[in-house]
C-alpha cells in the first residue's frame, strides 16, 4: 500500500468482476505538460491503464497532446508508423469494450487529422464490430462518420442495411439508419426535408417491414420503421386563426406550432387598414415561451367605429405565412381561421398516402392481430391507421382496441397512463371536427374519461366548455388561450390546479364543484379574470376549512356570487 500523496496514486478498475490496480506517478501528466516532457513514455504509460479499461476521458485527451506535440517533431515516416500503432491500439481497446464513447471519439480525432485516411478500411471495421453486436450505436454513430467523410453513396449504405436486416430484423439501428438514407435517395422537392418517398418505394419498405413484423410481431423496432413510412411530412408554417375583439381591444393569432416572438426570435407584422402598427406581443399566460397563440393590444384608433370596416392582417416572415380578417361596423369581433376538418389538422402522425394504401395496411395490421390477438404493438398502429382513413367513422371501433389495449397493459401503470392521454388526445380531436362541423362555438367533453387537454390552441373562438365528469387533474396554462370563453364547466374530476384558468377576458361562469381543491390560494389565478361573477366551489375540500367563505372573498372581491 502506498500512502496518499507520496508520490504515486491507485486507479482502481472493475472489469469482469476482477480489479486492476495501476501504479501511476502522482501528477504525470500535469508535470509532463508543464516541463514539456510529452514523448512515448506518456503513451507507453496511459496504454497500459487504458488497455483494462479505456473509459478513461483524462487519458484519452493526455494521449492527444503528447501526438499533437509529436507531429512536429517526428519524421512523415515515424508518424505514419506512430498513428499505425495508435490505431491498432484503439482496435485492442474496442475489443476490451466496444462501447467505449473515449475510444470511438479518440479514433474520430485521429482519423480528422491524417491527409489520406483508409477509410475503406474503417468501413470494413464497422461491419465487423456491428457482426457481433448490431445494436452498437457507438459503431453506428461512427460508421455514419466515415461515411459522410468518405462520401460514400446513400445506395451503398442502404444495402449495407439490408445485409444487417436480412440476418436480424429486430435491429433498431439499421431501420433508423434506412428511414435516413431513403430521403436522401428519393428527395421530394414539394415535401421538403421531412417529406414522404415515391409510392413504389414505399410500397417495397411496407413489403420489407411487414415480413419483419409477422416473422416476429413482439419486436418494436419494425413497428416503429412502419410508423415512419406511414409518416407524412412535416406540415407547413401557416396562421392558424386571426381574431379581433373591439371589447377588449385585443388581436390573437395561433400558429400551426409554437413559436418565440420578440427581439431575437420570430418577427411579426401588423397591419391595419394596410399600414403597419408597432405592437408589443404577448402570449396569453404572460410567460416568454414559445407558444401557439400571441396577442397584442390595439389603440382606439384601430378600432374606430364611425369606418364602414377595418382589415387586419398578420404577416410571419418566417413562416413564410400571413392571415386576414375584417372588423364591421358594429361588430365587437371578427375572425378567419382555417377549418380542421379541410386542413386535416389531426392527421399529423399518420400519412395522407392514397386511401388504398393506408386500406391495404389496415387490413394486414387485422389479419396479423388474428393470429396475435394481445399483440399491443399491432393494435396500436390498427387505432392509427384508421385515424389517418377517418377518424369520425372508425371512433367506436378504435374504442374498443383502446379498451383492449389498455387491458393487456394493466400490469404497467406508465403505459397505461400513456393509453389514457393518447385516447383522450383522439377523442377532443374527434370532438372539435364535430363542433366544426356543426358550425358552433361550443364544445360538449363530458363523461368522457378525458385525463389531458391538448390541441387547446384550436378552441380559440370557444364560448361554452364543458369538462364535466372526467378524470383530469389540473387545467393546463395553455388554456389560456381560450380567449373567447364565457362559460366553463369542469365539475366531478379531480383538479388539483387552476393555472390555466388566468387572463381569460370574457371568463364569468366557472363550475369547479367535486374536484380536490384544498386551500383558497389556489384560486389566486381566478383574479385576474376580470368579468367572472359566478364561482361554484361546492364539494372541494376547501369548503371544509374554517373561514373559507370569507378567505375566498377577500381572495377574489369582483366575483359576485361565491357557492361553498
Amino acid at each position: 500500500m502506498v500512502p496518499a500523496g507520496r508520490g504515486l496514486i491507485v486507479i482502481i478498475s472493475s472489469i469482469g468482476g476482477l480489479q486492476y490496480l495501476f501504479s501511476v506517478p502522482y501528477g504525470v501528466g500535469k508535470a509532463a505538460r508543464q516541463a514539456g516532457e510529452l514523448d512515448e513514455s506518456v503513451l507507453e504509460l496511459t496504454s497500459q491503464i487504458l488497455g483494462a479499461n479505456p473509459d478513461f476521458a483524462t487519458l484519452w485527451n493526455c494521449r492527444r497532446e503528447v501526438l499533437q506535440q509529436l507531429e512536429v517533431q517526428k519524421s512523415s515516416e515515424e508518424l505514419a508508423a506512430l498513428v499505425k500503432a495508435e490505431l491498432g491500439f484503439l482496435e485492442s481497446c474496442l475489443r476490451v469494450n466496444p462501447k467505449s464513447y473515449g475510444t470511438w471519439h479518440h479514433r474520430c480525432w485521429l482519423l480528422g487529422r491524417l491527409p489520406e485516411p483508409n477509410w475503406a478500411r474503417e468501413l470494413e471495421l464497422c461491419a465487423r464490430f456491428l457482426e457481433v453486436d448490431e445494436r452498437n450505436f457507438h459503431c453506428w454513430d461512427y460508421r455514419r462518420f466515415v461515411a459522410a467523410q468518405a462520401a460514400v453513396p446513400p445506395a451503398e449504405e442502404l444495402a449495407f442495411t439490408d445485409s444487417l436486416i436480412t440476418r436480424n430484423f429486430s435491429n433498431y439501428s439499421s431501420w433508423h439508419y434506412r428511414s435516413c438514407l431513403l430521403p436522401q435517395l428519393h428527395p421530394q422537392p414539394d415535401c421538403g426535408p421531412q417529406g414522404r418517398l415515391p409510392e413504389d418505394v414505399l410500397l417495397k419498405e411496407l413489403e420489407l417491414v411487414q415480413n419483419a413484423f409477422f416473422t416476429d410481431p413482439n419486436d418494436q423496432s419494425a413497428w416503429f420503421y412502419h410508423r415512419w413510412l406511414l409518416g407524412r411530412a412535416d406540415p407547413q408554417d401557416a396562421l392558424r386563426c386571426l381574431h379581433v375583439s373591439r371589447d377588449e381591444a385585443c388581436l390573437t393569432v395561433s400558429f400551426s406550432r409554437p413559436l418565440l416572438v420578440g427581439s431575437g426570435a420570430e418577427t411579426l407584422l401588423l397591419m391595419v387598414d394596410e399600414s403597419p402598427l408597432a405592437v408589443e406581443w404577448r402570449t396569453p399566460e404572460g410567460r416568454n415561451r414559445p407558444s401557439h397563440v400571441w396577442l397584442c393590444d390595439l389603440p382606439a384608433t384601430s378600432l374606430n367605429d364611425q369606418l364602414p370596416q377595418h382589415t387586419f392582417r398578420v404577416v410571419w416572415p418566417a413562416g413564410d405565412a400571413q392571415k386576414e380578417c375584417v372588423l364591421l361596423k358594429g361588430r365587437q369581433e371578427g375572425w378567419c381561421r382555417d377549418s380542421a376538418t379541410d386542413e386535416q389538422l389531426f392527421r399529423c402522425e399518420l400519412s395522407v398516402e392514397k386511401s388504398t394504401v393506408l386500406q391495404s395496411e389496415l387490413e394486414s395490421c387485422k389479419e396479423l392481430q388474428e393470429l396475435e390477438p394481445e399483440n399491443k404493438w399491432c393494435l396500436l398502429t390498427i387505432i392509427l391507421l384508421m385515424r389517418a382513413l377517418d377518424p369520425l367513422q372508425y371512433e367506436k371501433e378504435t374504442l374498443q382496441y383502446f379498451q383492449t389495449l389498455k387491458a393487456g397493459w394493466a400490469v404497467d401503470p406508465m403505459r397505461a397512463a400513456y393509453l389514457d392521454d393518447l385516447r383522450s388526445k383522439f377523442l377532443l380531436e374527434n370532438s372539435v371536427l364535430k363542433m366544426e362541423y356543426a358550425e358552433v362555438r361550443v364544445l360538449h367533453l363530458a363523461h368522457k374519461d378525458l385525463t389531458v387537454l391538448c390541441h387547446l390552441e384550436q378552441l380559440l373562438l370557444v364560448t361554452h366548455l364543458d369538462l364535466s365528469h372526467n378524470r383530469l387533474r389540473s387545467l393546463p396554462p395553455a388554456l389560456a388561450a381560450l380567449r373567447c370563453l364565457e362559460v366553463l364547466q369542469a365539475n366531478d374530476n379531480a383538479i388539483e390546479s387552476l393555472d390555466g384558468v388566468t387572463n381569460l377576458p370574457r371568463l364569468q361562469e366557472l363550475v369547479l364543484c367535486n374536484n380536490r381543491l384544498q386551500q383558497p390560494a389556489m384560486l389566486q389565478p381566478l383574479a385576474s379574470c376580470p368579468r367572472l361573477t359566478l364561482l361554484n366551489l361546492q364539494g372541494n375540500p376547501l369548503c371544509q376549512a374554517e373561514g373559507s367563505s370569507e378567505h375566498l372573498a377577500e381572495l377574489l372581491p369582483s366575483v359576485s356570487s361565491i357557492l361553498t
